[in-house]
């Protein structure tokens, strides 16, 4: 099947590990220094790591979390912070009569090339356009009813936005538009901690939080990708 086009996450650091890998590199084959030698190898490991993880790694790390979510196929699904569809489409291709909603504000600083009609473009090449709809809306401010989703995800979106009054907000949002029994599963870099404070706040169930594994490393360890899942019951 053909594949679209999704780009690079945070394009501005996976050029800075490249660059500082280079120069570091050139500055180590002119001095002949050890930890100059060092600095380039972890550099340009950590470029590498981070290019994997973009390019391949978070893909099969979702078609693993959302196997696990045994799909019947007419669910409605949320993806907030959708960018160009990755997440979104592998949804959507687990749908039969059901449909997946994808809400972004399109901040190419997020993710390289990020437009809702690169999206749409790639739900087409994917052959899943008519179960995809995309709209331009703040997560903080969902433009959805109360209970209107069986599933809501997200994936390495919600720590764009800066104070945590604000995340925990786009939580409680998600959390409203969630019917009873529905599910919430959030891949994030930062704060899954204070996401699960707020579910547990809101009446959540089944609150899970783990690190994933390598191929969802942004350079290395410290920078690895949490998984949050959740239920609402009531």
């Amino acid at each position: 099947m053909p594949r679209g086009d999704y780009g690079y996450d945070a394009p501005y650091a996976l050029t800075f590990f490249g660059v500082a890998g280079a120069v570091t590199g050139t500055l180590a084959a002119i001095a002949w220094s050890a930890p100059v030698t060092f600095a380039s190898v972890l550099f340009l490991a950590q470029a590498a790591s981070f290019f994997h993880t973009t390019r391949r790694g978070k893909f099969l790390e979702w078609e693993r979390i959302l196997d696990r979510l045994q799909f019947r196929g007419d669910e409605k699904v949320l993806d907030i912070g959708c960018g160009r569809g990755a997440v979104l489409i592998a949804v959507a291709r687990r749908l039969t009569t059901g449909r997946v909603n994808g809400v972004d504000i399109w901040n190419r600083m997020d993710q390289s090339g990020n437009a809702q009609e690169v999206t749409l473009r790639n739900a087409l090449v994917e052959g899943v356009r008519d179960r995809v709809h995309i709209e331009t809306a703040d997560m903080r401010a969902l433009p959805f009813a109360d209970g209107t989703f069986d599933l809501v995800v997200s994936s390495l979106a919600i720590h764009n936005i800066r104070s945590n009054a604000d995340r925990k907000q786009a939580i409680t949002e998600a959390y409203r538009v969630l019917k009873p029994g529905g599910r919430i599963v959030i891949a994030d870099i930062r704060a899954t901690r204070l996401y699960a404070e707020t579910l547990r706040t809101l009446g959540a169930s089944t609150i899970e939080r783990h690190r994933l594994g390598w191929r969802f490393w942004w350079g290395n360890p410290i920078a690895a990708t949490t998984l949050l899942r959740a239920r609402r019951i009531s």
